[in-house]
């Protein structure tokens, strides 16, 4: 269930939803458009939470995949494209277990079978994608970070809706022991699908090679899945573990215990900064964020450095871009008169090499640099002192007389 300011009501206009699941028909209310479904029983069931709610729902609920649920009665149809779902194939030798057993195999990476499930799951300009936060890295993104590491598509984890559900994902290596009983997200959309990669392959082997000692988060596995005991899901890593340029209406959420999910920022690109959605009811979610008033209405990312940025082509002229999906990319503009589609547009990111090392150029201050490694391996950490801030992402400050290769990229996006 998702609470905004606008959400009262939306459990009465899916009275009429039902879903088969194990061969019984629950009332449900449906989750990221079909994704997921929240599945309430008047009677204690199997796998059910006893969760009561205000509006007379059924005091049993469980959250379930779309993949879990046979039947669908009473849906809508979908105001957009579905997500491309995970397909596995299953036959009489190999079942779903032994996929998700192969899943946490470092040693089953080239697995053809699991190459193909892996392969199904696919980013498409405009697909929402979901990171998982702690109270520390959620006062970080109000105060002006971008998107980068690791991330899921919202379709394949859209049934993980509480803490404790939601810890699989997180990267910080705290995986819900900070002792906060709500769990924080942005998402997004993506706005090209080269922006992102799979974590696979001979490009991604430093991640799996360093040691428990030099790494934050749950350990990088090799075969694209999270590592779970229960879970099959595709991950996701932004290429080159870049910052991504923060689209139009980008959120901010949090997951209560019983799996409500509340919208507490919107992002307004045009005034870079996050406009608050929640009312008083829902503020003292916020109490845990340090740095972070409940009350403040409007949080300005101000002059915060940019990493990274889009520029689009009009008219001749070059002007900074911003995605406004599913629409397309326009000029970023206050007045909404000035705010042309563009006719051609490009992620604009700096990299260099130090110490032998690929690295993003993030900022630079009195002559130096900040940098982030591209393809973080035992040996690059060793070398440049990088510290962990995150799974799979390490920086370190660098002399800006010792970097080479300095230079301004532009990344092409197709319009």
């Amino acid at each position: 269930m998702s609470v905004t300011p606008q959400a009262d009501g939306a459990a009465s206009e899916r009275a009429g939803l039902h879903v088969t699941y194990h061969g019984a028909v629950y009332p449900a209310e449906e989750i990221a458009r079909g994704a997921a479904y929240e599945l309430f029983s008047a009677e204690e069931a199997a796998g059910f939470e006893w969760a009561p709610r205000p509006g007379g729902a059924p005091p049993w609920r469980r959250f379930a995949h779309v993949t879990e649920v046979t039947s669908v009665h009473g849906a809508t149809e979908p105001a957009e494209e579905p997500e491309s779902p995970l397909l596995v194939p299953l036959h009489r030798d190999r079942g779903w277990s032994d996929v998700h057993q192969l899943s946490q195999q470092p040693t089953a990476a080239g697995d053809p079978t699991l190459a193909a499930v892996r392969a199904s799951a696919v980013i498409r300009r405009g697909t929402r994608m979901v990171k998982v936060l702690s109270a520390r890295q959620l006062a970080g993104y109000v105060r002006g970070w971008l998107p980068h590491g690791f991330c899921y598509r919202e379709h394949d984890v859209a049934h993980l809706r509480t803490p404790a559900a939601l810890a699989v994902l997180r990267g910080d290596g705290e995986g819900g022991r900070d002792g906060v009983d709500v769990a924080y997200a942005l998402r997004w959309r993506a706005a090209d699908p080269a922006d992102y990669d799979v974590p696979v392959g001979e490009a991604h082997r430093g991640l799996r090679a360093l040691p428990q000692r030099d790494r934050l988060g749950p350990p990088v596995l090799g075969t694209g899945f999270v590592p779970s005991n229960l879970q099959l899901i595709p991950e996701f890593v932004t290429r080159d573990l870049a910052d991504l340029p923060l689209p139009a209406n980008a959120t901010l959420l949090a997951y209560t215990a019983d799996g409500v999910e509340v919208v507490l920022y919107s992002y307004q690109a045009e005034q870079r900064g996050w406009l608050r959605m929640v009312g008083p009811q829902w503020r003292h979610l916020l109490a845990a964020v340090p740095g972070l008033s409940p009350d403040q209405e409007y949080v300005p990312t101000g002059d915060a450095p940019r990493s990274t940025q889009l520029v689009g082509g009009h008219a001749g002229g070059e002007y900074e871009a911003v995605a406004d999906l599913p629409g397309g990319f326009r000029v970023l503009a206050m007045t909404r008169a000035a705010r042309y589609p563009v006719d051609s547009v490009a992620r604009r990111l700096r990299y260099a090499h130090w110490r032998g090392a690929p690295c993003l150029v993030l900022r630079e201050e009195a002559g130096w640099l900040r940098l982030r490694l591209c393809r973080p391996d035992p040996d690059s950490v060793l070398a440049t002192g990088a510290q962990c801030h995150e799974r799979g992402v390490y920086e370190a400050w660098a002399p800006g007389a010792e970097v080479t290769d300095d230079r301004v990229v532009d990344l092409p996006y197709a319009v």
